[in-house]
């Protein structure tokens, strides 16, 4: 298991044993769990994932703390855009939808305004970060 696997399951566990309240350098990140189906592989995949929550709905941001390229997930969501949340105690399944400009911008700015971090991420990183709706079914 490389190291990026292992930190997202001790992630990942924190999340499951505390209700989706998680600490350390995530403490008041809101974090979901993500589980996409491999776009080669067709196995699920789980990977702790910031979200924002806009007019009652969900959305997920594909940062990949600012990497030069969009992270597995979200090309696995791409291809099989069914996915399974859990968002604290609650688990559904959603249709991904990755979300167009200008509405992207606006939701990646009201992140980027609530979390230093994600004002970083496209600094570091010439690709537009990818917003995707997590959409209930």
């Amino acid at each position: 298991m490389s190291e990026m696997n292992d930190f997202n399951a001790r992630i990942i566990e924190e999340f499951r044993a505390n209700g989706g309240v998680l600490g350390g350098g995530f403490a008041g990140m809101p974090v979901v769990i993500l589980t996409t189906t491999g776009a080669k592989t067709g196995a699920k995949r789980e990977n702790p994932v910031a979200y924002r929550s806009a007019d009652d709905t969900i959305y997920v941001f594909a940062s990949a703390a600012g990497a030069p390229r969009d992270p597995d997930w979200f090309r696995n969501l791409v291809a099989n855009p069914a996915v399974h949340v859990e968002l604290g105690t609650e688990s559904f399944d959603a249709e991904a939808i990755v979300v167009d400009r200008p509405k992207r911008d606006e939701l990646y700015a009201a992140m980027a305004a609530d979390f230093d971090s994600f004002r970083e991420y496209e600094t570091l990183t010439e690709r537009v970060i990818p917003v995707v709706e997590l959409r209930r079914r």
